[in-house]
């Protein structure tokens, strides 16, 4: 679409900050304020639609569409959200181990275990990790133990989650990355260690560089979007 406005800023709404074009504060697409509750993130997404030229593209805006599917979607369902977050722990990447080759299961173990062994000390969530494709049940303490910790997270904080969670294939990395235990590059090479494994032995194709990169933007979009609500 066309860019009808000349500055993009941040505007007081309450004890809130909202983005505003030309001084008039936006809108989400389903018409509700834009307002996110620290000044660091307004001005961040403010940012990005001062960076538009005379289109506006809305893909290259990933902290605006994180606020506003918070807003719009995830605070008005957000027992759903949870419940599909937390399903991810049922079947989490790490959990997961390679049979062969011996290498693949050497670098398996010091990436992953450590993230496994961090999240059972942090919620007293023991995974139970298997070797091959057959599914595991994890236990309902643990379960229920990561439950918890995703419904302590506001909507916008979940929305965060949510993403990681649903790149990564792992409930693990993306509580590691809001916790400050993991950063957005060590998310993407955890999440992608075995494609990376197999690069490195075969080489990469366009596409799969091309969908590897998004992977990696979408991680580090969500990473920031929960930094910035913290400052």
């Amino acid at each position: 679409m066309k860019r009808r406005y000349t500055a993009a800023g941040v505007v007081p709404a309450g004890d809130l900050f909202a983005v505003a074009l030309d001084g008039k504060a936006m809108r989400t697409p389903a018409k509700r304020d834009l307002v996110v509750p620290t000044q660091a993130l307004a001005a961040a997404i403010a940012a990005e639609w001062q960076a538009q030229g005379d289109e506006v593209k809305p893909h290259t805006m990933p902290l605006t569409r994180l606020a506003s599917t918070a807003i719009d979607l995830v605070a008005q369902r957000r027992q759903q959200v949870v419940g599909e977050i937390v399903n991810y722990a049922g079947s989490d990447l790490l959990c997961y181990r390679a049979e062969h080759p011996p290498e693949l299961i050497a670098r398996e173990h010091a990436v992953w275990q450590p993230l496994v062994d961090w999240a059972r000390l942090r919620y007293d969530a023991p995974l139970i990790v298997t070797s091959g494709i057959l599914p595991v049940r994890q236990l309902p303490e643990t379960m229920r133990a990561f439950a918890a910790a995703v419904d302590a997270y506001d909507p916008l904080l979940l929305t965060a989650l949510h993403a990681i969670t649903t790149v990564a294939g792992s409930l693990v990395i993306a509580l590691a990355v809001l916790e400050g235990r993991l950063d957005a590059i060590g998310a993407f090479a955890a999440a992608q260690l075995d494609e990376t494994f197999e690069i490195e032995k075969w080489g990469e194709d366009e596409e799969q560089n091309e969908r590897r990169a998004a992977l990696k933007d979408d991680i580090a979009a969500a990473a920031r979007f929960a930094a910035l609500l913290r400052e």
